[in-house]
């Protein structure tokens, strides 16, 4: 698929990864719909836009809320006619142990805590996924979606939470690689390991050390090396079903 003027819904557009794809894409002359629940984060990254001569819309929705993202993509759809490319990226993280003894007692995680980032990690995904597929099919369109993943996936220490949430977005992309293959539209997932990114300084130094140590490249990867996947899996049409591993070398 060519990316110059192609309409490019990004989820979690306000910050870090999704930021920088948009305006990676936008420097390749990309039509983006930016979606996010923080409204000065998605300015800013519309700025960054606007600046690079490229059309680029906002849309605050929560992907959790199966009412708001509907709305987002029909609103998308009245403004662009039609979805090319969706990059499901919003994302949280929340970590903390399955359970932890203290001298008094035993700490357990939340539902809260689990289901959290469940919602924005899984459901948000699968929300937007069919809504996107859905405008796809109908509009007859060839398009490509996008779930970022990640290495945590395998199964990371004190990341019940997340790494579950990050297998999950794995398998549905390949699944839907499958189911919508028939449409034309191409479904595939990228893993990054640890980049530089405001969710990685939530992670604190210790763990952050172990897993540079895990790392053969010994660096954190940065945001436009995953930009770049992104660039590719759009580019490359017989790529579909798979996850793409940007992470250093990362063994978990």
């Amino acid at each position: 698929m060519d990316i110059e003027n192609s309409v490019i819904v990004i989820t979690g557009a306000g910050q870090g990864l999704g930021q920088m794809m948009a305006v990676t894409l936008a420097q390749m002359g990309a039509q983006l719909a930016l979606i996010d629940v923080n409204t000065i984060g998605l300015r800013q990254t519309q700025d960054q836009c606007h600046m690079l001569n490229s059309l680029a819309r906002i849309y605050e929705a929560d992907v959790t809320d199966e009412d708001q993202v509907e709305q987002a993509f029909l609103h998308i759809i009245e403004d662009f006619d039609h979805i090319d490319t969706l990059i499901n990226n919003a994302g949280i993280l929340d970590d903390g142990l399955l359970v932890q003894k203290n001298q008094t007692s035993i700490k357990k995680m939340s539902l809260k805590q689990f289901q959290t980032v469940m919602d924005v990690n899984v459901t948000g995904t699968f929300l937007c996924g069919r809504e996107a597929a859905k405008w796809m099919v109908e509009n007859e369109t060839k398009g490509v979606i996008i779930n970022i993943s990640s290495a945590a996936r395998a199964g990371n220490i004190g990341q019940t939470n997340y790494a579950a949430s990050k297998a999950a977005v794995t398998t549905m992309a390949v699944g839907w690689a499958r189911e919508l293959g028939q449409y034309g539209i191409r479904v595939a997932a990228i893993a990054p390991g640890l980049i530089d990114t405001p969710m990685a300084t939530q992670i604190n130094d210790e763990a952050v050390e172990k897993m540079l140590a895990m790392v053969p490249l010994a660096r954190i990867g940065e945001p436009s090396e995953i930009a770049h996947s992104v660039r590719f899996i759009i580019e490359n049409d017989y790529f579909t079903g798979r996850v793409l591993e940007i992470d250093g070398g990362l063994r978990l």
